[in-house]
């Protein structure tokens, strides 16, 4: 999706609920014209907001869409942050280098602006895509191929007092987001969920099984009250040596170390299995400090929530920093003008204020950068290493990277 700004650009405007599947066709067609199960598609309509939605039109065909679902993103300190949650981006191929893009991205972030959101993030299927719009990758997620029968795991004092027992994910589904719910004002990144968005957690289109069994859920109970739970599937498989069966991780969530170890070491040593898929977990999840061989767990990294200051004064002022800081930071903000200049950030762990300010830079950064940096996850000495922050005065990188830095880290637990 690259612009150069030639042709007549179609008419872009807000979406209606009667063009949407024309519009979601279109996006459907952009990700490579897979059809969706009837209660995927459906759930995605009932999460539009229509007046958060944009499309272009050729005539009566849709070409490019994009929207804005409304969030509450935890930022470190625990404050829940209005966030504008940018998704069902496309354009069509019949349709590229004609601005469409930028058109969008320009008229969305003047909206979100409008409706007093500091914050725009993603999840992008093309990273490169969305840099120049002053995106940056704020979180990651880990991967793994599990070997539970050589990796082992050791598990702390007070996990056998943890009960399990299976359950249909869709009955227990309001235990399970009150479990969620508990653990949102703790960690970066994790929005809460509004009505109808804990639905997305047990979908289950017979279509991305990939040969797996349908969804299945234990939950973690001690005196009586609900503590974790895991949503998973089971594929079989046999080879020479008997079963080999995968255990594909959907969610788990717990609401200290003894329950989640419990749900851990069930997931390890379901009958007939030998090997654990674990996709989009916190890169410092808790199971990585249990097993004994991390070796034989394959760990990968990769990009997850890309994060977007859209008012940058209201943006850092809405977290906390770890440590006291007080830093002048000339932002370079070509795509969004009114954040470009210089602004004093004064905070700590109790709160934070940050204002246009004529006093000299201590550090010079992009928006990109400084959205990669809000959560925490990403520091901006590492940042700097890559030429991507410089120091005008000496001692202010290492006093901002402190101050900015997050424990734990920050995680999107799902795609929107």
């Amino acid at each position: 999706m690259v612009d150069d700004h030639t042709g007549p650009a179609p008419e872009l405007r807000s979406l209606q609920p009667d063009e949407w599947d024309s519009a979601y066709g279109n996006l459907l067609r952009a990700f490579g014209g897979l059809p969706e199960a009837d209660e995927e598609r459906q759930l995605w309509r009932d999460l539009t907001e229509f007046g958060r939605f944009l499309a272009a039109w050729d005539g009566d065909r849709c070409v490019a869409s994009g929207g804005a679902f409304s969030f509450r993103l935890t930022v470190p300190g625990g404050a829940s942050v209005p966030a504008a949650g940018v998704t069902m981006v496309s354009v069509a191929a019949t349709h590229r280098r004609r601005g469409l893009l930028t058109a969008m991205m320009r008229r969305q972030l003047d909206d979100i602006r409008s409706w007093g959101e500091p914050l725009a993030v993603l999840t992008a299927s093309e990273p490169a895509i969305y840099g120049r719009f002053g995106y940056g990758a704020a979180t990651f997620q880990l991967d793994a191929e599990i070997d539970t029968v050589r990796a082992g795991l050791s598990v702390p004092d007070g996990t056998d007092d943890v009960r399990l027992r299976y359950a249909d994910p869709a009955e227990v589904l309001d235990a399970c987001e009150a479990v969620y719910a508990q653990l949102v004002p703790g960690r970066p990144g994790m929005p809460a969920r509004l009505p109808g968005w804990e639905r997305l957690g047990v979908l289950d289109p017979e279509s991305e099984r990939g040969g797996a069994s349908p969804l299945q859920c234990v939950v973690a109970e001690r005196d009586g009250a609900t503590v974790g739970y895991a949503r998973f599937r089971v594929k079989p498989s046999w080879g020479p040596g008997g079963p080999e069966g995968e255990v594909a991780l959907s969610a788990l969530d717990a609401l200290d170390p003894a329950a989640a170890a419990a749900l851990w070491r069930f997931l390890f040593d379901l009958d007939l299995t030998s090997s654990l898929r674990v996709r989009g977990r916190p890169v410092d999840d808790a199971w990585q400090y249990l097993v004994k061989d991390v070796r034989r767990c394959r760990p990968a990294v990769r990009d997850a929530l890309y994060v977007r200051p859209v008012e940058v004064g209201a943006a850092l002022a809405a977290r906390t920093y770890r440590t006291p800081v007080d830093v002048v930071l000339e932002v370079e903000d070509a795509f969004c003008p009114w954040n470009a200049g210089r602004w004093r950030l004064s905070g700590d762990a109790k709160g934070a204020a940050c204002e246009p300010t004529r006093d000299a830079a201590d550090l010079a950064l992009s928006v990109r950068e400084l959205g990669a940096a809000y959560l925490g996850g990403v520091s901006l000495t590492a940042l700097a290493a890559a030429g991507r922050v410089r120091e005008l005065r000496e001692g202010a990188l290492a006093e901002a990277s402190v101050a900015f830095g997050s424990d734990p880290a920050p995680w999107l637990p799902h795609g929107f």
